[in-house]
């Protein structure tokens, strides 16, 4: 009960920092089969209380989740919001390259749904659970534009760095609002993601981060867990194995993506508001 609780004073928590700042939050899952964008409190409580039982949906699999509820991943929101034209959408990191994915190929569809769906994802970055800069350079593959909220280095989700440059900087969420607003006058069909470095009191340390990763990829290895079961487990472990500072620094990387992605949906409104009047 205390689990299902929090978990529902969490996303609401996350409603409130977007409405805080001016936006109007609509948080999306699969509900009994049916796509349901901003749910309402007794919905978000059926999800908490299913918790892992909902199933894990990418967006290849929105039409197989007939009659079943769904916790949908950044592909399939990305592409559900896209529906309904909400431009901008609010996550903790992408999916991206698993480390080794040379040789087992796993890559998340998170990737090639940025090829070719124009929202703007805020997140922390990639999850560095996964191979940084091999996504970065999936990323060009897709032509999606990739930059950092004022910082030169991408950031790493759970810390501020990550030894990789940024393609491009943003400084200010005005700033993101014209390159989204850009994308949309061209008509180009792929989507932004913009980067946003954790808030430097929560970034954990780089060195125990990374020595957790590297443990909780062996065990995974160990008991052949792989494809979409992977990141849960590596996620789950890495903050057993950091004594739940992983998932510290996740809540607070979240609520700062939601109070940032807030200020640049209010911003990309009012810059389209204004150019359509002058229009």
């Amino acid at each position: 009960m205390e689990c299902r609780i929090l978990r529902i004073l969490r996303q609401q928590r996350l409603e409130d920092h977007c409405e805080e700042n001016g936006a109007v939050p609509a948080t999306i899952a699969i509900l009994d089969g049916v796509p349901c964008i901003g749910l309402t409190t007794e919905e978000l409580e059926i999800l908490a209380r299913l918790g892992s039982k909902a199933r894990k949906t990418a967006s290849r699999d929105i039409y197989t989740c007939c009659r079943e509820n769904g916790a949908t991943t950044v592909s399939a929101t990305m592409y559900l919001a896209s529906k309904v034209g909400i431009p901008v959408f609010v996550t903790g990191g992408i999916g991206g390259v698993h480390r080794h994915g040379e040789n087992t190929m796993d890559i998340s569809s998170d990737l090639t749904e940025l090829g070719n769906t124009p929202v703007a994802v805020i997140s922390a970055g990639i999850k560095s659970i996964l191979d940084i800069p091999r996504t970065l350079e999936y990323l060009e593959t897709q032509r999606v534009t990739v930059a950092a909220y004022k910082t030169d280095e991408f950031p790493a989700f759970f810390t501020q760095t990550s030894g990789c440059k940024a393609p491009a900087r943003v400084e200010s969420p005005e700033h993101c609002a014209r390159v989204i607003d850009a994308n949309v006058r061209l008509e180009r069909k792929s989507g932004i993601l913009i980067a946003v470095p954790i808030p430097r009191e929560h970034s954990a340390s780089g060195s125990l981060i990374e020595s957790a990763i590297q443990q909780a990829l062996q065990e995974a290895r160990e008991k052949k867990i792989t494809g979409n079961a992977e990141t849960p487990f590596l996620l789950a472990r890495v903050n057993e194995l950091t004594g739940g500072a992983s998932l510290a620094s996740n809540i607070a990387l979240v609520k700062n993506n939601a109070s940032i992605g807030a200020k640049i949906a209010v911003s990309l409104s009012q810059l389209q508001k204004h150019s359509n009047k002058r229009l």
